[in-house]
């Protein structure tokens, strides 16, 4: 019996108890009501309110335009819909590089205003003072190493991170830094697969990768891109199990179709 089938609500600490038995951990973002409850129904362990709706829902080139307020309300409309799965919210560019306390801040108005279950941020050992007063707050942290799209303009590019010796070691260190500071999981971007399978076999919390192999102990994808609704996004690492894009054109072509040769509505469709 798998442990993402026996609890009635996933928790950090099942999320603990599945990297410890090796049952791999199921993560996907989602930034509305009705996706949510497909997602959550459908048997996901946990949803990302993620930055990337920056992108995916309002065509925004990066994720940094993305306000903490803008955060809140997709955070809120997913929240409404799930009954089962952890509910991680990422914490948009700005509201925590600063300094400690605009990040507890942050974090707190999440947690306050939508009901989550966690909050998500960016990069090591720049940010551990804020990690370690969020999580000495009550609040559970998932930490993010590798390709950290909101420093995007400092990479200049998104490609693979940490192939280097000095990258690589500085997310070693990342790592456990982040772990002893108290975060319950990391997620690990695009990323050498060898490189992932040694720093998740170091720590004792779980990875969750996105473009990092196999050996993370979970894996991420963005709802958007896994759906095939984003059609022009098509990554190495992203499996598209859905060309939604192509499904969805062809329905509203059929509807145009149906209204312009007086077939919809028919009698049937009409009061």
């Amino acid at each position: 019996m798998s442990i993402h089938k026996e609890v009635k609500k996933i928790t950090t600490n099942t999320l603990q108890k599945m990297k410890q038995s090796g049952e791999k951990i199921s993560m996907l973002t989602a930034y509305d009501f009705s996706f949510a409850k497909i997602i959550d129904n459908a048997g996901i362990d946990v949803i990302l309110v993620g930055d990337s709706a920056s992108n995916v829902m309002a065509g925004h080139e990066t994720t940094l335009p993305i306000t903490l307020e803008q955060m809140i309300y997709h955070a809120q409309s997913v929240i409404r819909a799930v009954n089962r799965c952890l509910v991680v919210v990422d914490l948009p560019f700005g509201t925590y590089q600063s300094n400690s306390d605009i990040a507890l801040a942050s974090a707190i108005r999440i947690m306050k205003e939508t009901g989550a279950h966690a909050i998500k941020l960016e990069g090591g050992e720049e940010v551990i003072e804020s990690v370690k007063r969020i999580v000495g707050a009550g609040i559970p942290v998932m930490g993010h190493l590798g390709l950290t799209p909101q420093s995007i303009y400092k990479f200049g590019t998104y490609t693979v991170r940490a192939k280097e010796e000095a990258e690589a070691n500085k997310l070693k260190n990342d790592i456990k830094l982040l772990e002893n500071a108290g975060c319950f999981a990391v997620v690990l971007e695009k990323i050498p697969a060898s490189l992932a399978k040694e720093v998740s076999q170091s720590i004792q919390i779980p990875t969750i990768g996105i473009g990092a192999g196999k050996d993370c102990d979970g894996q991420v994808l963005v709802m958007h891109d896994m759906l095939g609704i984003n059609a022009e996004f098509k990554p190495r690492f992203l499996r598209q199990y859905l060309d939604m894009a192509t499904l969805t054109t062809q329905a509203v072509q059929q509807y145009v179709h149906d209204i312009k040769h007086h077939n919809f509505p028919n009698e049937k469709e009409s009061y």
